[in-house]
């Protein structure tokens, strides 16, 4: 692998940091058949978590015994919709009672470690902390030439057609304030919910900040994500974003 993984660190292992106040942190996991990557994500949650919610999207391993064993307290939601990506973390967001919203992969890709600084922009006044990949303090071991090109031509459609300079468009360790989720209705099924969810950011207004964030390759398994189909959904998404869709209700300013 081209970095180490991020190890924890004394902001991460406090029980609950000074700095957060009140604010109680609920993280997101979709998994579908991650039974032996769990070990290489759950563990490694800040202890000031509020809670972790592992998204059951339709496992036929044994995915949830393992997040059990691993965290006896974490929070298994089924996806009751059609399997996929977007549909999963719909079901994931609906269910938490925290004040804001982390979603990391189960895969092991992404350092639970670097919850922190998502957290930190947040809190700096920040309604949307997405990750980005391709800044100074990101990268990624996990992309093919061809998904890396692809991303380049979507931030250029994007910053034509929006008028917005995104660094990266399809990464999926992003962090929210659960306040603004009316905002956005999201509707997306499968892995264009992360240029759906930007997308949508951009037309409500919503104060954006992009995160550095290193992504690895997944632990075990192979990727769900298909080069070609997948890219297709996300252009449409873009199309449909800026031609197609009514933006979101107008919403009084954020509290």
């Amino acid at each position: 692998m081209a970095e180490p993984r991020l190890s924890a660190n004394d902001t991460s292992s406090q029980a609950h940091p000074s700095w957060l106040g009140d604010v109680k942190v609920s993280v997101v996991v979709p998994a579908l058949n991650e039974e032996r990557n769990l070990e290489h994500v759950l563990p490694r949650m800040p202890a000031w978590i509020h809670e972790v919610i592992l998204v059951d999207d339709h496992c036929t391993d044994r995915t949830v015994e393992a997040a059990r064993q691993l965290m006896p307290d974490i929070r298994v939601v089924p996806n009751l919709r059609p399997a996929g990506k977007g549909n999963a973390l719909r079901s994931g967001f609906e269910a938490v009672t925290g004040d804001i919203i982390v979603q990391i992969d189960a895969d092991g890709s992404e350092a639970p470690e670097e919850i922190p600084a998502f957290v930190g922009a947040l809190l700096a006044g920040a309604d949307y902390a997405k990750g980005t990949r391709f800044v100074s303090g990101g990268g990624t071991s996990d992309m093919t030439g061809l998904r890396r090109y692809g991303n380049k031509a979507f931030v250029l459609m994007v910053w034509l057609l929006f008028r917005v300079r995104f660094t990266d468009l399809c990464y999926g360790y992003n962090a929210f304030w659960t306040r603004v989720l009316p905002r956005l209705e999201l509707d997306a099924e499968g892995f264009e919910i992360e240029a759906m969810f930007n997308l949508r950011a951009v037309k409500a207004g919503l104060k954006i900040r992009e995160v550095p964030s290193y992504e690895d390759d997944r632990v075990h398994g192979v990727g769900r994500l298909l080069t070609f189909p997948d890219g297709w959904r996300v252009l449409k998404t873009i199309l449909h974003e800026r031609f197609g869709a009514a933006k979101p209700s107008p919403s009084p300013p954020l509290p």
